[in-house]
């Protein structure tokens, strides 16, 4: 990154140590980065590993930012917001929330109104840089800090804008819970190499590996999903079967339905966190 605006992290969790990670990696500046916990243990491991400041006074934290991630679980972040509100009211900070369900209004009124304001959906593989994530941003947020977010974002991984918040959810949906769906291809596949004779860390690595290496051919080859996976098959061979078999099975309606209940629960979270706190 060529800028380094000083970054405050509110909450230190894993997903708050794969951004600050990535930045780094990216050859962001340690000492324009700030995080707070309770934990002061736990922090004085983040300040080692990452060379970053610490405190467990979130206020303090906060006052030392141009741009405040808001790093903490969705239950206790009204608390979190409040406290810091009149912070964030006196030094005009770009707001990042990646708590999940939690709305840009709802958010703000927590923080007093009036200030600018990105979501951002990651997913776990963030942990290993190889995260997506969807980013929505209100109407106070100035390209610069859009610009800003997005390099951050894309340190550990891609970043996507949406322009309506709503879509945040079929993000959700997606790339958010994404991940498990494809864990679970991998748990079926290797189950059914294993019952066909395969040792079952042979299976496992055929698996991921299988995987991950048809992941990297959809993202630099100009064919769609659909031509590719024609581009296996053969007439009357074993991945024509294989396919059959998927379609009989009706795994397009599977995989749709699935999407559609993730997309429906994160709509009805958004509206019971929204009414909890």
């Amino acid at each position: 990154m060529s800028t380094s605006p000083t970054i405050s992290f509110i909450g230190a969790g894993n997903m708050a140590s794969a951004i600050i990670g990535g930045m780094l990696d990216s050859g962001y500046k340690a000492g324009s980065i700030w995080v707070s916990a309770p934990d002061d243990a736990h922090l004085q491991t983040i300040r080692k590993r990452f060379g970053v400041s610490v405190t467990t006074d979130n206020r303090y934290c906060a006052q030392q930012a141009e741009m405040v991630v808001l790093a903490v679980k969705p239950q206790v972040m009204a608390d979190v917001c409040r406290d810091i509100a009149p912070v964030v009211q006196n030094t005009r900070p770009l707001m990042v929330s990646i708590a999940a369900g939690l709305t840009a209004d709802t958010l703000d009124g927590w923080l007093g109104g009036g200030l600018p304001m990105v979501r951002v959906m990651p997913n776990t593989p963030s942990l290993v840089g190889k995260g997506a994530a969807g980013l929505f941003a209100n109407n106070e947020v100035q390209e610069a800090q859009k610009e800003t977010v997005e390099s951050v974002f894309k340190s550990i991984g891609s970043a996507l804008w949406v322009e309506d918040e709503n879509l945040l959810h079929g993000v959700t949906a997606l790339s958010g819970s994404g991940p498990a769906y494809f864990f679970l291809m991998l748990e079926a596949l290797e189950d059914a190499a294993t019952d066909a004779g395969i040792a079952p860390g042979t299976a496992r690595e055929l698996a991921i590996q299988t995987m991950a290496g048809a992941a990297e051919m959809a993202a630099r080859s100009e064919h769609d999903p659909g031509q590719l996976k024609r581009n296996v098959m053969s007439p009357g061979g074993t991945t024509e079967q294989a396919i059959n078999a998927f379609e009989d099975g009706g795994m397009r309606d599977l995989v749709s339905k699935a999407y559609q209940a993730a997309f429906k629960r994160s709509e009805e979270m958004a509206k019971e966190l929204a009414g909890k706190q």
